[in-house]
């Protein structure tokens, strides 16, 4: 990928869920404004495919952020040129086994979306805000979703995970307010991902059909696009929240 000249250039960005949809879309904009890409996720294979794509500075980083010893370790396993992190994307989460009443649910993939949505994002970011915080900037972005402010039948896990990705973010923009960190939360609505596909077990027909259903869905270029609006705003600008939403909403 050719890269532009902008501010952004020479950068370091750490992309969490980076092997498809909104983090692959978001890795392929960061690299096309010349910043040096961290792919993060969970499946090398999906990884280097995106890494690849993005250019010869991407860097590929075997993540699973519902591991404690994975995230941890995770700037121990980095090359010297990419530790220090002045972008971190929180995009990994899921919402597998969702879209069923909470009772006949399993408990267990109902704690995973926590664990991956909620704790997973705080984990990363508990990594790498002390490395901005001894150089004196740094930018955070949270993929929350609509979902933190309405939930659906079937919805109890997800929708709870995304209220409490919203309070987090506000929490942390108190506690940096005094700083040059900024904080954002993107807050997209219905995007065409494999998203729904991975919720049923990744059956890829049962994951469109879910969004063709809809009038309208975004595209994850579209979230990738406000992502960079708000990293390209100057130093003492902060895109606090940003709720992306297709025109003709379900």
């Amino acid at each position: 990928m050719t890269a532009t000249t902008s501010h952004l250039d020479g950068k370091v960005a750490l992309v969490t869920g980076a092997g498809a949809g909104i983090g692959r879309a978001t890795a392929l904009a960061l690299a096309g404004r010349g910043v040096k890409v961290i792919c993060a996720g969970r499946t090398e294979a999906s990884l280097r495919k995106v890494a690849d794509a993005c250019g010869s500075t991407a860097h590929v980083l075997t993540l699973d952020v519902g591991d404690p010893a994975s995230v941890a370790g995770l700037l121990d396993r980095l090359p010297d040129e990419f530790r220090a992190i002045d972008i971190l994307v929180n995009n990994a989460g899921h919402d597998s086994g969702g879209r069923q009443r909470f009772d006949t649910g399993r408990i267990e993939d109902w704690a995973s979306i926590i664990d991956t949505n909620v704790t997973g994002m705080m984990r990363v970011c508990h990594a790498i805000l002390p490395g901005m915080v001894q150089r004196g900037s740094g930018h955070v972005v949270n993929i929350g979703s609509t979902s933190a402010f309405r939930s659906y039948p079937g919805g109890s896990a997800y929708t709870t995970s995304k209220a409490a990705v919203h309070m987090f973010c506000e929490g942390l923009q108190q506690d940096y307010r005094d700083s040059n960190i900024r904080i954002t939360e993107i807050l997209p609505g219905l995007t065409r991902t494999d998203f729904a596909a991975t919720r049923v077990g990744g059956d890829p027909v049962k994951g469109k059909a879910y969004y063709d259903a809809a009038p309208m869905t975004l595209d994850p270029g579209d979230i990738a696009r406000g992502i960079l609006y708000a990293l390209d705003q100057p130093p003492h600008c902060t895109v606090s929240q940003l709720v992306i939403t297709p025109t003709q909403e379900p």
